[in-house]
């Protein structure tokens, strides 16, 4: 895979992205980003935190998802 840099920071293809970003996740739920925060704050996904940002691993979010579908 090709790997392509930003400022010397490595830029990883979305398609290849292990995580969502809270717009993200507001966005596939339609609901607002302090939804979305309140659905991390109760613990519904696994998520990362990296300074002051929050990403939420796609596999637990897709797992909740389908949960909710049954």
């Amino acid at each position: 895979m090709q790997q392509h840099t930003k400022g010397g920071q490595r830029i990883v293809p979305e398609s290849v992205s292990r995580t969502y970003k809270i717009e993200d996740i507001a966005s596939m739920l339609s609901i607002g980003r302090s939804s979305a925060y309140n659905l991390i704050r109760e613990g519904h996904f696994k998520v990362l935190r990296i300074g002051t940002s929050i990403r939420v691993s796609k596999k637990s979010f897709d797992e909740w998802l389908d949960r909710q579908e049954a």
